[in-house]
């Protein structure tokens, strides 16, 4: 799904909900912002700075953190060695990785209290490959943390994850925005998730920006429902 003309200031302490039916193009926005794809028009400023050109990586080092439906690990590492490498990375220091327990053991350290956060602390010699979907999906929270970027893109973030494991992640996602020097965005279909944490939602739909402001102004926006054919917004995000 193409985005059209799309246009939007998001700014520290804020949680927006980006929000829609499949193929309303969430998932395309995402992948603008964050240089998955080229935009053929429009541009991308982060701090008001234009990083339209930059590639993924430059815009990861500029202070945009994603975090995909699909995890994006080291499958064959461990989960402590997944968080350490973007630990050390954020530090700026080189080294070999087999050599950072008994070099760099203050980023063995970091790397075990984020670990804690996201409730691995005691999976952190498991290979990846052999962590549960869920656990998966919470270390790549936890990477997402260690990079501690400006901006926090969460492409649903607790897809696939069970009854007991949704929380921890949400929490996490909390606790980020209760900080309030953060930037936070969020692709959910959840509209409990969306009541608890957004500060502000954004509906797109076939492409266009249909609806933006606070999530009860939003719910009750005539424009949110004609564009939904007179159904209502709540029962929309219910079924998508």
């Amino acid at each position: 799904m193409a985005v059209d003309a799309v246009t939007c200031d998001f700014h520290p302490g804020q949680l927006t909900a980006i929000v829609g039916p499949n193929g309303a193009g969430k998932t395309t926005y995402f992948n603008l912002i964050s240089g998955q794809i080229p935009a053929s028009a429009g541009r991308v400023f982060l701090h008001d700075r234009d990083i339209s050109g930059q590639s993924v990586s430059a815009r990861t080092r500029a202070g945009i953190g994603r975090a995909f439906q699909l995890t994006n690990l080291f499958p064959n590492l461990s989960v402590l060695e997944n968080v350490r490498l973007v630990v050390q990375a954020k530090s700026g220091r080189s080294f070999n990785l087999w050599s950072m327990v008994s070099r760099h053991g203050d980023l063995t350290a970091e790397a075990e209290a984020i670990l804690q956060r996201v409730r691995l602390l005691e999976q952190r010699e498991q290979v990846v490959s052999e962590l549960s979907h869920g656990n998966q999906r919470k270390l790549e929270v936890a990477l997402l943390i260690a990079l501690d970027p400006a901006v926090y893109m969460f492409d649903e973030p607790t897809a696939g994850m069970s009854v007991d494991e949704a929380p921890v992640v949400l929490d996490l996602i909390e606790e980020l925005k209760d900080q309030r020097n953060r930037t936070i965005l969020l692709v959910e279909h959840k509209m409990d998730v969306i009541r608890t944490l957004a500060d502000r939602i954004i509906v797109l739909h076939n492409g266009a920006l249909a609806a933006d402001g606070p999530p009860a102004e939003v719910m009750a926006s005539d424009v949110v429902q004609e564009a939904y054919m007179g159904r209502g917004l709540e029962g929309v995000l219910a079924d998508v």
